[in-house]
Formats: structure tokens, C-alpha cells, sequence
């Protein structure tokens, strides 16, 4: 039997498809709770900037035709498609390429092991680069005439927010999926600490996001602990696992977000889960960043030492010049 490779172009055929898949799939898990503003749908997480910024990070900006032809598909499942879906569709693909060619100016790693990738993600992949996604959105909106002018900020600000939002949450999390490695052994009481900040982390963040009081800076120490103990890879659910519980009480109006405007409920929304993010992301970054430090000084010390026992090996390491006999104890008397 032949066995070989699959074709360059094969390949990125299939990567543009399962980008293309993927961002559907996670633009309809992202409509779930969709908000309308004048007849322009917007969702304070959208999943699918997270989802294109992730592939283009990994398989290259090949891929970009991925998010255009997942783009079109998702505007088609929503309304009519006509001339007026070019600037989203524009904009859907400019905002990810935009942001994956910032980062990799800035030298930005996939692993997030240092709080400069951690510091780029966060300013030039989800502030910086969802500014073109909102203002091509919201702008084509109003151009079409879907919306009216004086509501374009409104818009434009909850479609930065939700866009931002994918980035900080979704491009972490599939990131670590990307990098993870299955480990030979894994002590039982590491596991049982992983189940336990799972099981915490769903009940406190319904807790602090269904109870009637403001609850909501409990969540933070969970996200501490996760960063402390399992840096990303267990910083990155805990954050998404809080924002989806926080959206889903929003929608619902209840707990902290009862009786309050749309307006602040999206403000109060934005604002916990853009910190949970933030926490989580450059936290878990630090603390990987100064464990990589430490194993690279052990490594040192260890190399050292190996050196300074080939060099002088045995109690010879103690005797200058080489070759001197080791002195003589002097007796003591009564």
C-alpha cells in the first residue's frame, strides 16, 4: 500500500471548511442570547472572532476565505442576502486578519506562557483589532438603513464589546486545547483539585449571578486559584464558564441585573466579564512566565553542578592546588 501526505492545497481546502463549519456552528450557539437594537442583532460574546483569530493563529492567514464563506452562511440563517451584507461581511474577515497580522508584528506565541502574549491578546487581538468588526457592522447598518443614525454608538459599542469578548475568551481557551498534551501520569489528588474548581466555579458563578445581592466579586478568587494552579489551561473555562452564566442571567433580567435598563445591564455584563477575562488571561500568562524562569534556573544549577563534578569530582573538589594532600587533624590533649 502507498502512503503519503495530503496535498499542500488539499490541506488548506479542508482547514477553510472546518473554519468555516466552525464559525457557523459558533455563530449559532452565540445568537442563543442575542440582543436586538433597532432591528441589529448583537451578542455580548460573540464566538466566532475567537474561533477565526484562533485559526489563523495556528494554520496560517491561508485560511481566511474560512470566516468569509462562514460569515455569508451566518448572515443567510438571520435575514435576506443582498447587496447590503458586504460590509459585514467585510468586516467579519478584515477584524481577525487585522488582528492575527498585529500579532504576529508583536511576536506573539500561541503557547501564552509569557504576559507580553497575554498583554498583546488583549490590547492589539480583542481592543485594537474588533475596532474594524464594529465599525463596518454597525456602520453598514446604517447605511442600509436597518438602523438609524442615532442609535450607530449603541450599536457599534455593544458590537466591540461582544467581538472583544469572543477574543478574550474563546481564543484562550482553544489555544490551550491546541497546545494540550495528554499526560502520562496524573496524581489523584491534582485531578480531584480540577473537579472540585469545576464544581465551584458553576456554583459560584450561579450564585453570584442569580442571587438578588451583589455577589459578583466572589468569582475572582475562583479564577485565582485556577490561574495559581493550573494557569490557563484551568484560568480559561472557569473564565468562560462564568461570562455564559453571567450572559444567560442578563437575558433573564435577574439576580444583579433585575430592574435595571439595557443599557446597564450591558454596561454590568461587559464590565465583569471583560475583568474575568482580563484576570484569568494575564494572571495565568504571569504565573507561567515565572515558572518557565524557575525551570530554566534549575536547569542552570543543574548543568553547573554536573560541570563542577566532571571538573573535580569527589573530595577532590575541595583540595587547591591540585594535587595537595588533605591536612592532617591535630590530635587534642586531656
Amino acid at each position: 500500500m502507498r502512503t503519503g501526505k495530503v496535498p499542500p492545497l488539499a490541506a488548506d481546502i479542508l482547514k477553510i471548511l472546518a473554519l468555516a463549519v466552525a464559525y457557523f456552528a459558533g455563530a449559532r450557539i452565540g445568537l442563543l442570547e442575542q440582543v436586538v437594537i433597532d432591528g441589529t442583532v448583537v451578542t455580548p460574546m460573540w464566538p466566532p472572532t475567537g474561533i477565526a483569530l484562533s485559526c489563523l493563529l495556528v494554520f496560517g492567514l491561508r485560511t481566511w476565505p474560512g470566516i468569509l464563506l462562514g460569515t455569508f452562511f451566518v448572515i443567510a440563517g438571520i435575514g435576506p442576502v443582498d447587496a447590503g451584507i458586504l460590509g459585514n461581511l467585510a468586516g467579519n474577515t478584515l477584524a481577525p486578519v487585522c488582528a492575527a497580522l498585529l500579532l504576529r508584528r508583536a511576536g506573539f506565541r500561541t503557547e501564552l506562557d509569557r504576559l507580553r502574549d497575554g498583554v498583546a491578546l488583549v490590547v492589539l487581538g480583542a481592543l485594537a483589532g474588533m475596532l474594524i468588526s464594529a465599525t463596518f457592522g454597525a456602520g453598514n447598518q446604517v447605511l442600509i438603513g436597518h438602523l438609524p443614525a442615532a442609535q450607530f454608538w449603541p450599536a457599534w459599542a455593544a458590537w466591540w464589546a461582544g467581538d472583544a469578548m469572543g477574543v478574550l475568551i474563546v481564543t484562550p481557551l482553544l489555544l490551550v486545547a491546541w497546545h494540550a498534551r495528554l499526560p502520562r501520569a496524573v496524581r489523584p489528588a491534582r485531578a480531584v483539585e480540577a473537579a472540585a474548581l469545576l464544581i465551584a466555579a458553576v456554583g459560584v458563578a450561579l450564585l453570584c449571578t442569580r442571587s438578588p445581592l451583589s455577589l459578583l466579586f466572589l468569582v475572582f478568587p475562583l479564577i485565582v486559584w485556577a490561574a495559581v494552579r493550573f494557569q490557563l489551561a484551568g484560568a480559561a473555562p472557569v473564565a468562560l464558564i462564568i461570562s455564559v452564566l453571567a450572559i444567560a442571567a442578563a437575558n433573564d433580567r435577574v439576580g444583579p441585573f433585575a430592574g435595571h435598563s439595557f443599557l446597564l445591564v450591558m454596561v454590568n455584563l461587559q464590565a465583569l466579564n471583560g475583568a474575568a477575562a482580563l484576570t484569568a488571561l494575564l494572571l495565568a500568562a504571569l504565573v507561567a512566565e515565572q515558572n518557565a524562569i524557575r525551570e530554566k534556573i534549575e536547569d542552570a544549577c543543574r548543568e553547573l553542578a554536573e560541570v563542577v563534578d566532571r571538573l573535580a569530582p569527589g573530595e577532590a573538589a575541595h583540595r587547591w592546588p591540585p594535587g595537595a594532600t588533605a591536612p592532617r587533624r591535630r590530635k587534642r590533649g586531656r
